[in-house]
């Protein structure tokens, strides 16, 4: 049986070091921090948590922030990174041996791949991958599968679409990683160009079923959830790949009247242009209901890996 003291001090750094189990405990801790707020505020009093993002970011970077703030502990944010010392040269090694006499938590975001794994082995402290490169963002796969419970009451028995970049999306690859811990259909719609990373496929398709496509039209009736990504043009690194690709899919008020009638439509944000503003004042919308659970996620998530609940 899962415990609060099965979370303290332990690293975030991938889906897959996360089990079922843990991963509804996670959310069930979620959904006790929106039931008794007042209980959970000051929880952390005296503990800080550092902000180190060398990536752009506005949900993900306030959402921790706000986390931390909501539960009474304080934030180091180290800014944008050209106010840095990695400016002068300093490696990211060195910034997390300084930065670790200064927190109890870090939140590291970070373009380069394997960068979130580096830091925790570098680090005396906790640290949360909140994004590294293309490869994952494990608390927005915790906060979209409680997404998906909050909305559809479940996650067994459901058929859920991720639409858009799996090839580069990190989301993607770690909701795909967590998913696969449910009894779900999945499927997995990008251009040929796109598609989902084949270490990504191998592992889920041994646990769940999976189809891949490139056209969204023929299962739309099928599905509960859909998962819409950008495509996003910063991952390439050539342009004209991009200019391929660009506007590939776009869901509009046409798409849901294909759908059922209670699916919902899910996205990481940020968007561009693959949901039609129409869609936002839609019941099917919950992208921004997204946001407000991934709040609750990650005061779950920051309660158990400083010790907060351990004690319960």
């Amino acid at each position: 049986m899962v415990s609060p003291k099965d979370f303290v001090g332990r690293d975030v750094l991938s889906i897959l070091d996360f089990n079922r189990e843990e991963l509804d405990y996670i959310m069930d801790v979620a959904d006790e921090v929106e039931r008794n707020m007042d209980a959970y505020r000051g929880l952390l009093s005296g503990k800080t948590m550092a902000i180190l993002f060398f990536e752009p970011s506005t949900r993900t970077r306030l959402s921790f922030e706000a986390a931390m703030k909501k539960l009474g502990g304080l934030t180091l944010d180290m800014g944008e990174p050209t106010r840095a010392s990695i400016e002068k040269g300093e490696t990211l090694t060195d910034t997390i041996r300084v930065v670790q006499n200064y927190a109890d938590l870090i939140v590291l975001r970070h373009p380069k791949e394997g960068a979130a794994k580096l830091a925790a082995e570098v680090a005396d402290i906790p640290v949360i991958n909140g994004g590294s490169g293309a490869e994952e963002h494990p608390t927005q796969a915790m906060l979209d599968l409680y997404t998906i419970r909050r909305c559809k009451k479940r996650i067994d028995g459901l058929r859920i679409g991720i639409l858009g970049d799996l090839k580069y999306g990190r989301t993607t690859h770690s909701l795909a990683y967590a998913l696969s811990n449910y009894d779900v259909k999945l499927y997995l719609v990008s251009p040929e160009l796109l598609r989902m990373r084949r270490e990504v496929l191998r592992h889920i398709s041994g646990r769940i079923e999976v189809q891949e496509l490139e056209s969204i039209d023929q299962v739309l009736p099928e599905l509960d959830v859909l998962y819409v990504t950008r495509i996003q043009k910063e991952r390439f690194v050539d342009e004209s790949e991009y200019l391929k690709v660009k506007g590939s899919y776009r869901v509009t008020i046409d798409t849901l009247s294909k759908m059922k009638k209670d699916a919902i439509i899910m996205h990481p944000l940020p968007r561009v242009d693959e949901i039609a503003i129409e869609v936002d004042s839609t019941p099917n919308a919950v992208y921004f209901k997204q946001v407000y659970y991934g709040l609750l996620t990650r005061m779950s998530i920051i309660s158990l890996v400083l010790g907060a609940l351990s004690g319960k």
